[in-house]
């Protein structure tokens, strides 16, 4: 017969209380029941583990036992509570891939609510253009991404929001001073700092502004930070600019309807470990509000 848990308990429960009758009421357990666990575990171990019958002292291999078996219950206990804690979404990891724009304006409210409910589980995103994103998710290294991708079969995936592209520039700039929406020609001869989103614009009177860029930056950050200093101009996304910077004046586009569509993708929902399912509630409640 295997040494069962139930058994460890049994014995370490008499050892503790220093007889059977008191080590039953605990166990909620008859005092007979005790007997024969505590029987079985000396019968499995070859030895007594008691020097009378009174359970009042232990032999020395009873003191070795007695050691290890205490050692062993706590540790499953404390496994149990890690298995419940994950179940629960207590406890756990959230692997995250996002493009830029999105862990910069999208992401900070979702995880201060996720942070403020589960306080334990830790948090593993990643930003990345959202070709990247979907590399991330075929390979099943992220639970959840987010940006303009294709998705798959394998995936769940749904439309998050759709914004439209405009100019960004500093607040002194000539056509941020003349406050009108932007046509194609305003763009010529300017300097405009192209990045990987420019490529979801399909108009063709964009194509020779985005052939005539001398810059490309592909980081959300460090482009915004040109722009604030004046170096040139771009095309993004409503929601991928700050609304509250002074420094950053959007302007809509006068000649185009083009919009960046942002997707929520996610491994099948039976397969997210509920960590993740919790981060995906409370992203999808985040958006709802809005």
């Amino acid at each position: 017969m295997a040494i069962k848990i139930e058994m460890l308990r049994c014995f370490c429960a008499v050892v503790e209380q220093g007889n059977l009758n008191d080590a039953a009421l605990q166990l909620a357990r008859t005092p007979s029941a005790v007997s024969m666990m505590l029987k079985q575990f000396e019968e499995h171990v070859g030895a007594a583990l008691f020097e009378t019958a009174r359970k009042a002292r232990l032999t020395p291999l009873g003191d070795m036992i007695y050691s290890e078996a205490r050692r062993e219950i706590d540790h499953f206990g404390r496994t149990v509570s890690a298995i419940e804690g994950l179940s629960r979404a207590e406890e756990g990891q959230v692997r995250l891939a996002v493009t830029p724009s999105v862990a910069t304006v999208v992401l900070p409210a979702v995880i201060r609510r996720f942070r403020r409910d589960h306080p334990k589980v830790r948090i593993d995103m990643r930003d990345m253009d959202s070709a990247a994103v979907q590399r991330e998710m075929e390979a099943e290294r992220a639970d959840i991404g987010l940006g303009s991708i294709a998705g798959g079969p394998d995936f769940d995936r749904k439309l998050l929001f759709s914004d439209p592209f405009g100019v960004v520039c500093a607040p002194e700039d000539a056509l941020a001073l003349r406050g009108k929406p932007v046509i194609w020609a305003d763009l010529a001869a300017r300097d405009f700092i192209t990045h990987r989103l420019c490529h979801l614009i399909e108009d063709p009177e964009f194509a020779p502004i985005l052939d005539a860029a001398a810059m490309s930056v592909p980081n959300t950050a460090s482009l915004l930070a040109l722009v604030r200093g004046g170096v040139g101009l771009t095309l993004l996304p409503r929601r991928a600019v700050p609304e509250d910077d002074p420094r950053l004046v959007f302007l809509p586009l006068a000649q185009s309807n083009a919009h960046r569509h942002l997707y929520l993708v996610s491994q099948p929902r039976r397969l997210l470990p509920p960590a993740a399912q919790a981060f995906l509630a409370a992203l999808e409640a985040e958006q709802a509000g809005q």
